[in-house]
């Protein structure tokens, strides 16, 4: 599976999603699923713990890290590409 860092849903992966057998919304919740699985490791690889040891606090913690880094250098930096 190739994908660069900044990419939480591979090709591959989006190609597989595309041929189940799901409805266009059942689609869209398997991506956004898989894509925040991999978030959720970056989040917990960041802050040095498992993913299933992350609290609500520790994901809120690191949006707003990841945030304040996109307003003080730039919507290109942080982690997320919006």
């Amino acid at each position: 599976m190739s994908q660069s860092p900044d990419q939480y849903l591979s090709p591959e992966e989006s190609a597989d999603v595309d041929a189940a057998l799901l409805s266009s919304s059942e689609k869209f919740l398997t991506r956004l699923t898989i894509s925040s699985q991999r978030l959720l490791q970056k989040i917990a690889q960041d802050s040095q713990v498992s993913v299933e040891e992350l609290t609500h606090h520790q994901i809120i913690q690191w949006f707003e890290n990841d945030s304040k880094i996109k307003r003080e250098q730039g919507d290109n930096a942080g982690t997320l590409k919006w």
